[in-house]
């Protein structure tokens, strides 16, 4: 149960959140690119600040164990990121959206993501070894995370983090910066 059990459940339940949200829809998506609706970006800065607390106190309570940090390829993650935004943009979707949205039947959904999904594996598995393997080799920082790189202490950082994103939050609702139609509490 564990090992595929508390995943699916786990991942119905994000979809459901993302469904229920509106955070599936186009324009959420494609606003975001825009800089008119930041209701995204309030997402997901959430879940990676609860994600970091909650990963860190299990981590001390003993419960799990901290893989081993996978090498960094800072060339790679930014033309990997830039691809990957390009086409979230473009496509008015991501990964998470395009499932939920799939989930609920739409297949304007299904169409272009699981295209970007079949197009993007099928460049990469075209092209490593011609560009993945020179790119890995540029701006190569090995297996370090960033508390290691920079000697942090990991609880400061996080609290850091946190206080940054509630920072964030605070003055994007109070200059009204990136507030959807939707978010209007004046109405």
């Amino acid at each position: 149960m564990t090992a595929y059990g508390y995943p699916l459940i786990f991942g119905f339940l994000f979809g459901w959140a993302l469904q229920k949200s509106g955070l599936s829809h186009y324009d959420k998506i494609v606003n975001v690119f825009r800089f008119k609706d930041m209701a995204v970006i309030k997402f997901m800065m959430s879940a990676i600040a609860t994600g970091l607390v909650g990963t860190y106190i299990v981590i001390a309570l003993g419960w799990a164990v901290l893989p081993d940090v996978r090498a960094t390829y800072l060339l790679g993650n930014v033309v990997g990121g830039l691809i990957f935004g390009v086409g979230m943009s473009l496509a008015g979707l991501c990964p998470g959206t395009m499932l939920a949205g799939a989930g609920q039947g739409s297949l304007d959904y299904l169409i272009p993501g699981g295209l970007g999904f079949l197009t993007g594996a099928v460049l990469f598995a075209d092209t490593y070894e011609q560009v993945y393997q020179h790119i890995v080799t540029v701006w190569n920082f090995g297996n370090v995370s960033l508390f290691g790189w920079f000697d942090l202490n990991q609880w400061l950082t996080i609290f850091v983090f946190v206080e940054f994103v509630l920072l964030l939050f605070y003055l994007l609702e109070k200059s009204g910066f990136g507030r959807g139609p939707s978010d209007d509490l004046s109405r």
